[in-house]
């Protein structure tokens, strides 16, 4: 009859750094040292937070409650319990309700242009993440320009109206950018970090 050799059933202990293995105390420093200098430059959170959420620069757009609510409802969200929903995940792990990733005006029109975006590969897939474009018109409603699956990210490049172009971000190395052409946000082109592909 066959019996686990006795080996297999000893627990194995964890193995500390010696001082007699100077190569494996010199790469666990270095580890160690790479992760304590990257926190260093990091900026502290409450700096972070600052940015984000309170002591805004002079020329920092804020919303009151009616845009929040105007440009949230433009974007198709409606407000639950948890926060602003667009999409109909049904509560998974992966769900984060909308918010406001990036608040600017955008064109140069004076107006707030707010990029909203929601988590949640139950609507998104393996992109995990959706955003909608909204812009403050004239006579304070909100308008819906672009949305779809993936990671909205402001490029330097212009459409027409001033209108910046926006890369489609997800998995992979080759982004859709779509460009706004008067109507509508449109694809324009393929392109990964400045260059077509």
């Amino acid at each position: 009859m066959w019996q686990p050799a006795a080996a297999a059933i000893i627990p194995v202990a964890r193995r500390q750094p010696r001082a007699d293995r100077p190569t494996e105390t010199m790469i666990r420093k270095t580890v160690i040292g790479c992760g304590a200098a990257l926190m260093a430059l990091a900026p502290p959170l409450h700096a972070l937070e600052g940015e984000r959420l309170g002591a805004p620069a002079e020329d920092a757009i804020m919303l009151g409650a009616d845009d929040d609510a105007g440009a949230f409802g433009a974007a198709g969200f409606t407000l639950q319990a948890d926060g602003w929903h667009g999409c109909d995940d049904p509560g998974t792990a992966s769900y984060v309700p909308g918010q406001i990733e990036q608040l600017a005006d955008l064109n140069g029109d004076g107006l707030p242009e707010a990029i909203i975006s929601e988590a949640s590969t139950y609507c998104f897939g393996n992109v995990g993440m959706g955003f909608s474009l909204v812009s403050k018109q004239a006579d304070g409603v909100w308008k819906l320009l672009a949305s779809g699956q993936g990671i909205a990210t402001v490029l330097s490049t212009r459409g027409v109206g001033n209108w910046p172009d926006l890369e489609i971000g997800g998995p992979g190395f080759c982004f859709p950018v779509i460009r706004w052409n008067g109507t509508e946000y449109a694809p324009h082109r393929r392109e990964y970090d400045g260059k077509p592909c």
